[in-house]
């Protein structure tokens, strides 16, 4: 079984409590379908420095709402524990995942072609997913890089975020001043050239936030990069 299966898109169920504590009516009316931009004709380049970039598109998911309906009701959420600090935390955050060497379909549908498109475009094979929901504003990650394979010179990572937008944070590996990125409502961001190897990115605790789940396409992970 997937790391995110159920009901499909559309279906009408009962009201989704999320850790917010506020709950999407969805089976008061029908959501609209999930349309994904397969053209990217709104993305724009952004270069951190001379060899890290990002690409942003805007909305190129539409209709993210029914997306994040199901992954927030079907995806298997855990809370995993991290050295920080020479101290083992809790995460603030839920996760779930998925690779292709589960077996197991990547799920819903539309999930898959979101990773044959981003795989087409990008010229690599993305052969895990990582989910990442943020209930309310203190949710959050701490500055970090992703766990890829060092042999992997220029790793990129599709992140596309659904839900109330919040602030995605990047700046220089060791710290320097920090640059900020809205990610919500069907964003497409994307960490290309040395920005995973030299530039660290966080999203850091506010004082109201609404849920947000994020999707991050990925390939050359390490062995336990999403293990609890």
């Amino acid at each position: 079984m997937s790391a995110c299966a159920g009901r499909s898109i559309g279906d009408p169920a009962l009201d989704c409590p999320l850790g917010s504590g506020r709950t999407y009516q969805t089976n008061l009316f029908r959501r609209a379908e999930p349309a994904i931009d397969t053209t990217f004709r709104s993305l724009r380049r952004v270069h951190l420095d001379a060899d890290a970039w990002l690409d942003i598109v805007p909305g190129w998911l539409a209709n993210d709402a029914a997306l994040f309906e199901e992954l927030e009701r079907t995806c298997d959420w855990t809370q995993r524990k991290r050295w920080l600090y020479e101290q083992e935390r809790i995460e603030p955050r839920l996760t779930s995942s998925w690779s292709v060497a589960s077996g197991a379909p990547l799920e819903p549908a539309i999930l898959e072609t979101m990773r044959c498109l981003l795989s087409e475009r990008y010229d690599v094979s993305f052969d895990s997913v990582g989910f990442n929901l943020y209930r309310d504003g203190q949710d959050s990650v701490a500055w970090h890089r992703d766990k890829i394979r060092q042999e992997v010179e220029t790793p990129i990572v599709p992140l596309v975020s659904l839900g109330e937008a919040r602030k995605l944070l990047f700046r220089p590996l060791g710290g320097g001043q920090s640059r900020a990125f809205s990610a919500g409502r069907g964003d497409l961001l994307v960490t290309g050239g040395t920005a995973q190897w030299t530039w660290e990115h966080a999203i850091l605790k506010v004082a109201r936030a609404g849920p947000r789940i994020s999707i991050a396409f990925r390939y050359g992970m390490r062995p336990r990069a999403y293990r609890a």
